[in-house]
């Protein structure tokens, strides 16, 4: 979050070890490594108060942070981004492809302005390294303006009457200038340094070009010439305008998102043309170059269903979590789960799942969500006997956890909504026992873990108080009220919108009242917090334009289908490890979006429910963030805890095993997405939630209150196999595994006692 009058700089744990940058979901975020002896002091007021601006941005290592004159400019630039956002959904509709258009202009410009696209230079450097890139990018200026003035005289010429724009102007005065420009002006981005505060030349241009791509398109899809595309009549500007707009999607996306991304979305740009020389499923005949790109800046790409919901439910949710940010409710969160479950054994563990799960599911990120909530829930835990794995782990698993937590589930939810045209509040009923049964387990591992390490809670001194926390539990209001209103029949904007105004009007009942220069704050906020998330959309609308466009979703259906000939479960395990796959190292939106254009119509074809297919998909697009070797949640993790990624990753996929498990019961017991009877969904849920204590059981080797062999190891998980499963037979063999076990332990706990083990 930038503070007006002076460069902010994020708050730091107090440390021996120096600021090291790793690489996120979010960027490159400024985090801490520690040893367990440099904890931080727990600094508590009269109230015990232990969380302070938890939810406060984390400022990546690539964001400039401005001064003065050009940081109010810039912070006008983003309240009116905001603004524009608000009045358009709820007050004054645009046209909705001029809407998505302008959305993602502005994304790109305010992106431009805040990221840079190399490193920063130090203070031993100078002021600036490579001052050749400004003079080159000086030069790439003209012709960025020189375009800018093109689309003007297009838009004249449309307004006279003409019904199509001369080729030849298109692309000698339009196009390659266009393309020129962008392309100088990303590559001088890549070797331009100066300090932190100045602002870059290279991105002016880019910032140019994005304006001069936006305006083409508005001139010409508010024509007849928008029903051409994807045609041989199609205006070869469409695929100038496009080309350059994707490569500012993708520069801006490796700026915020990181390279994974950016480098799937090359692969299968790369497969549009090299298709018709592979061979099997995947070759196809063809497509050239001006058609391919007349059609994916169009809502079969670029502009589809990503687009689509990153224009209007998610940038409303994330206006919405920058008013709760503002009126400090993520203080409130953490602060609530410390005085409700910090007195139990391993209590800071536990506070991580709750205030992870409530923080989560509103800001959309899983890593974002580690970053803000375990620089204060890693330390403690360590403090009470936590090695540094388990407490990056836990931290990471329940982030993760976050993105499954109705009504809000992170951003995927409403693309799952946009995608399957399954109303949301279907979505949001349908994820209540997945998500109970995800916590649950997490909530299992810890405390089995606590009990198995002998961990203390923490002390009444160090905790707030439960009888305080309670009399603000007022600020739970903004999101019960979503939730009603959701279930009242109102739209989803309509609901996010009166869950907003509500987060204002409540504050005034706390200490942290918002008046009009908090509300624009927030509204500021929002505009730095959607960036990343609309870009990352809009990349995935270029993939998913790929998948439609060139038919492989299609064939790689067949190829679902002829191994579920051999058999269903190897075709749900396949669809499972190419959905895992596909969300490496992206976010969780862009992880789904994919997944669900590749591999959900084959599961759907197999005759399995729209529903249970997207959510299968969602579920392993989400706990890609916690699954070796590519887990940035547990790697952001790790660099607050300071233990080894991989290790952590490997740790955070063990807690959060039951996320891995639950997708494959959706196929055998529908009611544990609600699909059945009240009787049957009862059932399902009590025999799936022994199920996944027994699985915690069996995976950690604690059971009974006591340490487990490897035989009741195994008991315990085909147990909780069968339990989670949730037929009548298979539930009551479950029970008798389950017994056994049990009897087995209470002789082994006899023996220890015996032996004066325990």
């Amino acid at each position: 979050m930038l503070r007006r009058g002076a460069a902010w700089r994020p708050p730091q744990i107090k440390t021996s070890r120096v600021l090291v940058p790793i690489c996120l979901q979010a960027g490159c975020v400024m985090t801490t490594e520690q040893n367990s002896k440099d904890l931080p002091d727990i600094e508590v007021g009269e109230d015990h108060v232990l969380a302070h601006n938890v939810d406060d941005e984390p400022v990546e290592a690539n964001r400039r942070l401005f001064e003065g004159g050009l940081l109010k400019f810039v912070a006008m630039l983003a309240i009116a981004y905001s603004a524009f956002h608000l009045y358009s959904l709820n007050i004054a509709p645009l046209e909705t492809w001029s809407f998505r258009i302008v959305h993602i202009a502005g994304a790109l410009v305010l992106g431009f302005v805040l990221f840079a696209g190399a490193r920063f230079v130090s203070s031993e450097e100078g002021g600036a390294r490579h001052r050749w890139t400004t003079w080159i990018s000086a030069g790439a200026m003209l012709p960025a303006l020189y375009v800018l003035y093109q689309t003007f005289s297009f838009w004249q010429m449309v307004q006279n009457g003409a019904m199509r724009i001369p080729a030849e102007l298109e692309v000698w005065h339009f196009g390659w200038p266009l393309l020129a420009a962008t392309g100088a002006g990303i590559v001088m981005s890549w070797f331009h340094q100066r300090e932190r505060s100045v602002f870059s030349v290279p991105d002016l241009v880019l910032i140019a070009c994005s304006l001069a791509v936006a305006a083409y398109f508005l001139v010409v899809y508010n024509t007849s010439m928008r029903m051409s595309t994807g045609t041989s009549f199609a205006p070869v500007g469409i695929s100038f305008a496009a080309i350059a707009g994707t490569a500012l999607i993708m520069e801006l996306t490796r700026r915020v998102a990181g390279m994974a991304l950016v480098i799937i979305g090359l692969v299968f740009l790369a497969y549009v043309f090299a298709g018709p020389y592979l061979p099997g499923f995947l070759g196809y005949p063809g497509l050239s170059v001006q058609r391919f790109f007349s059609q994916v800046y169009t809502d079969a790409g670029i502009l589809g269903p990503t687009t689509a919901v990153s224009s209007t439910y998610i940038i409303l949710f994330i206006i919405f979590a920058a008013f709760l940010q503002s009126s400090k409710v993520g203080d409130y969160f953490v602060n609530f789960a410390f005085a409700a479950a910090g007195r139990s054994r391993g209590g800071p563990a536990k506070v991580s799942i709750f205030a992870s799960g409530l923080m989560g599911m509103i800001n959309g990120t899983s890593a974002g969500n580690v970053v803000s909530t375990g620089s204060l829930t890693i330390p403690l835990m360590k403090k009470v006997g936590y090695s540094k794995q388990s407490a990056g782990a836990v931290e990471a698993a329940a982030s993760t956890g976050g993105q499954i937590m109705p009504p809000i589930m992170g951003a995927g939810a409403f693309i799952m909504a946009e995608i399957t045209g399954i109303p949301y509040t279907e979505i949001a009923i349908a994820a209540i026992i997945p998500a109970i049964l995800y916590f649950a387990s997490v909530y299992f591992m810890v405390d089995f873990e606590a009990a198995k390490t002998g961990m203390r809670g923490m002390r009444e001194d160090e905790l707030p108080k439960l009888k305080t926390m309670m009399k603000q539990c007022y600020l739970f209001v903004p999101i019960i009220i979503l939730i009603v209103a959701l279930f009242m029949g109102y739209s989803v904007i309509r609901a996010g919108t009166l869950a907003t105004v509500s987060a204002a009007v409540v504050s005034w009942l706390s200490p942290n009242k918002m008046g009009l220069r908090q509300i624009l704050q927030a509204l500021e906020i929002a505009s730095y917090m959607a960036i990343q998330i609309i870009v990352v959309c809009a990349a995935a609308g270029v993939i998913v334009g790929v998948i439609s466009l060139t038919g492989v979703g299609a064939r790689f259906s067949v190829l679902l289908l002829d191994v579920a000939a051999t058999s269903q479960l190897l075709a749900l395990i396949f669809a499972m490890f190419i959905s895992i796959l596909l969300g490496m190292g992206m976010p969780t939106t862009a992880a789904y979006a994919v997944a669900a254009s590749v591999v959900a119509p084959g599961l759907v074809q197999l005759g399995i429910e729209p529903l249970t297919a997207h959510f299968f998909v969602f579920y392993f697009a989400v706990v890609s963030a916690i699954t070796p070797p590519v887990a940035l949640a547990s790697y952001a993790a790790a660099g607050i805890s300071g233990a080894n990624a991989m290790e952590t990753s490997v740790a955070s996929f063990r807690i959060g095993i039951a996320a891995f498990i639950v997708p494959f019961m959706f196929f055998y017991n529908s009611a544990l997405l609600m699909e059945a009877g009240w009787f049957e969904i009862a059932r399902a849920l009590v025999t799936a939630t022994f199920g996944v204590y027994m699985l915690s059981g069996g995976v950690l080797g604690w059971f009974a209150r006591v340490s487990a062999s490897w035989v009741t190891r195994v008991l315990l998980i085909a147990a909780a196999l069968l339990m989670i499963e949730g037929g009548l037979w298979t539930d009551l063999t479950g029970i008798a595994l389950a017994v056994l076990a049990f009897v087995i332990q209470k002789q082994r706990k006899a023996r220890l006692a015996t032996a004066g083990v325990v």
